[in-house]
């Protein structure tokens, strides 16, 4: 156990407030690895996702003032985070519309880390993974935000129906069409 594990998010929140930064630190800790996660699924690479979650936790920062203690954090966070993702993808965009497109199947997406010494399983599970991020990567946001949240970083269909601000309903129903949208995607990429 380490100094902090008994305390609340909302402690920590009102902690980080008043002028303890150790407190902010301790929830950063508490929630960078669950934040990476789920930022990770969503932009596609582990470098644009530790980038996210430095901008989402700078974010925070400035705007712990206006967190409610009732909300979960990590909800709270991952708001915060959707909105930097979403921000990244417009940035792409543009840069694309501006510099011409390197999608991923360009050599440079397609680089891979050389396999361990136990070489085909986990060039294998490295393949679906990729797979798998190639097929989220093609789903419309209004499918891949709900997926992510309730699929992948296991939050409540409730709690992401309240992060994305649409209903219970709207949630499963997207969770379901995402679900038959990728089942078709990797079935093609076979």
């Amino acid at each position: 156990m380490t100094p902090g594990d008994d305390v609340s998010d909302g402690e920590l929140a009102e902690r980080a407030l008043g002028g303890d930064d150790h407190g902010f630190t301790l929830l950063m800790r508490r929630h960078k690895a669950g934040l990476f996660r789920f930022v990770r699924r969503y932009v596609g690479d582990a470098d644009a996702a530790v980038e996210v979650v430095q901008e989402t936790f700078v974010a925070a920062w400035r705007a712990l003032a206006r967190f409610d203690g009732q909300r979960p954090f990590p909800v709270w966070l991952r708001a915060i985070a959707l909105n930097k993702c979403r921000d990244r993808g417009r940035r792409q965009l543009v840069r694309r519309l501006a510099f011409g497109d390197k999608d991923a199947e360009s050599p440079e997406a397609q680089r891979q880390p050389d396999p361990s010494p136990d070489g085909e399983a986990v060039l294998l599970a490295q393949q679906r993974k990729a797979a798998l991020d190639r097929a989220i990567a093609r789903l419309p946001a209004k499918l891949t935000e709900p997926l992510l949240l309730t699929y992948f970083d296991e939050l409540s269909q409730q709690a992401a129906a309240d992060l994305l601000g649409v209903s219970v309903k709207t949630v499963e129903t997207r969770v379901y069409r995402a679900r038959q949208t990728l089942a078709r995607l990797l079935s093609e990429a076979d």
